[in-house]
């Protein structure tokens, strides 16, 4: 099934963002072979081009790390993984305290929000 991209944000960032919260979970294991940009382009059903800008992204980043014709692999620095998990968290909370200020909902009403949330 293809992805689903919102339009707010370029898609090659949202797909990067997709495949760097794949390897902070684990599904992709440090110095596992990452999937190639046309097995990757035809699980999303995007264009390879795109695929690859996310994957340059990821390689920027020292997430990902090319080993020549060989292929893409994750990489082994555990300080690189625990950083990129860091930025996508404090990312998440950020968008989620925007969002919660754009409804009027200021950082005290969103920790009761959240608070009771979780409880149920």
């Amino acid at each position: 099934m293809a992805w689903q991209f919102n339009q707010h944000e370029p898609m090659f960032l949202q797909i990067a963002s997709r495949l760097r919260g794949d390897i902070i979970r684990g599904e992709y294991r440090p110095d596992d072979q990452f999937p190639s940009v046309r097995q990757l382009a035809s699980v999303a059903a995007v264009n390879p081009n795109t695929m690859q800008k996310a994957l340059v992204c990821l390689e920027e980043e020292g997430i990902l790390y090319s080993k020549g014709t060989a292929g893409r692999f994750v990489t082994a620095d555990e300080e690189v993984l625990h950083a990129a998990g860091e930025k996508m968290r404090r990312d998440l909370v950020k968008k989620i305290i925007s969002e919660a200020n754009s409804a009027g909902i200021d950082a005290n009403e969103l920790i009761n929000y959240i608070k009771e949330v979780a409880e149920v």
